[in-house]
């Protein structure tokens, strides 16, 4: 006769997934092989609670057991429907691609790679920088060195699993492996828990780290560090830990690629005489040239200015300057008359006139000497 599941787990057939949720782990919790080593009917207990909380879980096997008496939903009875077909697909494929299949649980395997995200300046990327990063890590338990026993216990072959780290469950005509509960798909179970890592033989630390930027580096560039990332299992190596690189936005600078833009105020003087003037840039102190006549949004470039080049750190992108023209809101009676007197020599046209009545608005107004 077919176990009766409702019976094993203590509830009702008209139980809701979250009641039989809850009555299988009060069984697991209380017969744990962790909690009752060596005792065969607390395991014999566990292992029918977990195969009654497997059927009833899942819709589709709940649905044939209550039907059929079974939870082979590829019995005698035959199909229930054509989702009972594709859900078997589903479980083929699951425990293919992400089962366990019959992989080692005590195999050595390398450490999951981690990511960390580090915003830096315009500066930083310009000069290239040393900067130090804590990431959160795992390391070896201090209190067990590893070993997931407290003092005086011993890991052991889990017997639920044999050793495998696995389940198999018959669906049909296939095989289906599922992580063992009670190992938690390690092989192994412990008697005397350590209490610092729970069993796991690991602990959860900060771990300080130099990085070097290099030059030249924008937003998205990922730099990696060789086996700064978690720590492998039974003495395989760790993971890597890329660090990714987003640049600030800077108040003086637009960047793109390796050249920048900056934004010059000039005086309206300045762009009718032109002039000459020195700017504060990433390379220090450049000069610059107002040509006469500049207009609004007119640039001048300044060649090896910009950014280095990442990949060649020797050569650099050029610095563009773009120029905006202000135009002052109040001026005196003496600047207003010097102006309308040039807006009659500019109806005349007459060249000298107006070079010589601009340099006496930019005396009068204090921008020319």
């Amino acid at each position: 006769m077919a176990k009766d599941y409702y019976a094993v787990l203590g509830i009702d057939r008209s139980a809701t997934q979250e009641e039989i949720k809850k009555a299988y782990r009060k069984i697991a919790f209380e017969n744990h092989p962790d909690k009752n080593p060596n005792n065969k009917e607390a395991e014999a207990r566990f292992k029918e609670a977990s195969e009654a909380y497997d059927i009833l879980r899942d819709p589709a096997k709940r649905e044939n057991y209550d039907r059929y008496g079974t939870a082979d939903t590829m019995g005698g009875a035959g199909f229930g429907s054509a989702e009972d077909i594709f859900s078997h697909f589903g479980d083929i494929f699951g425990s293919i691609f992400g089962g366990f299949g019959n992989v080692n649980p005590n195999a050595p395997q390398r450490g999951a790679d981690l990511r960390y995200n580090l915003a830096i300046t315009l500066e930083q990327a310009f000069t290239g920088d040393t900067v130090t990063i804590k990431i959160p890590t795992t390391e070896n338990c201090s209190e067990c060195e590893g070993s997931g026993c407290a003092k005086g216990g011993k890991r052991t072959r889990c017997s639920y699993c044999d050793g495998t780290g696995e389940v198999i469950q018959k669906q049909g005509f296939f095989r289906v492996s599922t992580p063992c509960v009670a190992c938690r798909g390690t092989g192994e179970t412990v008697d005397k828990p350590c209490p610092k890592c729970k069993a796991t033989g690991l602990t959860e630390t900060m771990k300080t780290l130099s990085l070097t930027i290099p030059k030249g580096v924008e937003t998205g560039v990922r730099l990696r560090m060789e086996g700064e990332g978690e720590k492998g299992t039974h003495n395989a190596p760790s993971g890597d830990l890329y660090v990714i690189l987003s640049v600030k936005q800077d108040s003086r600078y637009i960047r793109k690629e390796e050249d920048l833009l900056i934004v010059e105020h000039i005086s309206f003087i300045d762009a009718i005489l032109g002039a000459k003037k020195t700017i504060q840039t990433l390379h220090g102190e450049k000069e610059i040239t107002i040509a006469k006549g500049t207009q609004n949004d007119d640039t001048f470039v300044i060649k090896g200015a910009g950014m280095p080049f990442l990949r060649n750190p020797t050569k650099y992108g050029n610095l563009i300057v773009q120029y905006k023209v202000d135009i002052p809101k109040h001026i005196s009676a003496e600047q207003e008359k010097l102006l309308t007197q040039y807006k009659e020599l500019d109806a005349e046209k007459p060249l000298q006139k107006l070079k010589n009545v601009g340099k006496k608005i930019g005396k009068a107004m204090g921008l020319t000497e």
